[in-house]
């Protein structure tokens, strides 16, 4: 399952990751560490929501 950012939009594909924070692929949106935050405007985990 894929997560939307509220904020900007910005989707997480767990089977892509975010190899530019250190997410390898396969890692799955409940398991990003807890300070992890939006790639694109810094938002935290909370601000997701399924798609």
């Amino acid at each position: 399952m894929r997560y939307v950012c509220n904020a900007c939009g910005y989707v997480y594909d767990p089977a892509i990751g975010d190899p530019d924070n250190g997410i390898a692929p396969g890692t799955k949106f409940e398991d990003l560490p807890e300070d992890w935050t939006c790639p694109m405007c810094g938002v935290g985990k909370d601000m997701f929501s399924p798609e």
